[in-house]
Parts: structure tokens; sequence; C-alpha cells
């Protein structure tokens, strides 16, 4: 497969590409929030040890456009390797609905599949290769940025 080609898409009949506020949260709904992204949604799924074994699908946005609206008492956080991601995860349900990414710190990742469905439009799903971080790292630079 291409780098950088989709993986999968998925599209809801009827909605366009626009920037809505999407709502969400862990399982439990003990961490609940809120961020700004198209309807039309491109995600990366990463094939790194982590986020292989999460089943993590990766939506980068900048910092400003995520907001925690509750649970912040409710999260764990989890580091390994450089310490710079920080996995911050649901201490009751164990759900990580987002954190902060190794590959753009200035940023938030936010799990797709945590997302309200309502608010979606579509999802196009790419490839990141973390055996090529450094490179797909460089290509991605620009979402944690407004």
């Amino acid at each position: 497969m291409a780098q950088g080609a989709p993986v999968w898409t998925w599209q809801r009949a009827g909605m366009t590409d626009r920037y809505v506020v999407h709502q969400g949260g862990c399982h439990c709904g003990r961490v609940h929030f809120e961020v700004d992204a198209p309807a039309a949604i491109e995600a990366l799924e990463c094939n790194c040890s982590i986020c292989r074994m999460t089943g993590f699908l990766h939506l980068i946005v900048p910092a400003g456009r995520f907001r925690l609206l509750a649970g912040a008492d409710a999260l764990a956080e989890y580091t390994f390797n450089t310490g710079i991601a920080k996995h911050r995860f649901c201490r009751v349900c164990g759900v990580k609905a987002f954190y902060v990414p190794r590959s753009h710190p200035d940023g938030i990742d936010v799990n797709v599949r945590c997302l309200d469905p309502a608010t979606i439009a579509s999802v196009r799903v790419s490839l990141f290769d973390d055996a090529d971080r450094e490179r797909m790292t460089a290509a991605l630079a620009h979402l944690a940025r407004d």
C-alpha cells in the first residue's frame, strides 16, 4: 500500500465538509470534551505498539481547538520511551479518548472512535507508519497549528 493512501473511508449521506463542534468522551461518561474539526474527518491509523494495541484512531488538532468540559479529576497519565507523549485515560473505564502526542506535543490527539457520530459526515483513514516516524511527522506538522 502506498504511503498516505487511504486505508478506508466512511461517509454519511447528506452531510458536507464543514467545521463543526464534535462532542466526545470516555465510555463511562466522566471524561467529556469538545473539539472543533471538519465534519469530514481526515484520520490517521498509526502502527506503533501502543496505537496498534489500543486501536486509537487519530485526529490531531491544535490545543486551542480542544476543550475538556468534564473529568479532569478522572484522568490518569501514562508515559513511556521519550516521555513526550502524555497518554491520558479515564481511571474508571480505562478509555483513552485523547492525549498529547509525541509527534505534535503542541496539539491534542483525539480518538475519532470516542466522538459522537452525529456530527461526523465522513472519515477517511490514512496510515501513519511509525517505522518512518520522522518523515511522517514532518508531513503532518501543520495539523497541530492554527
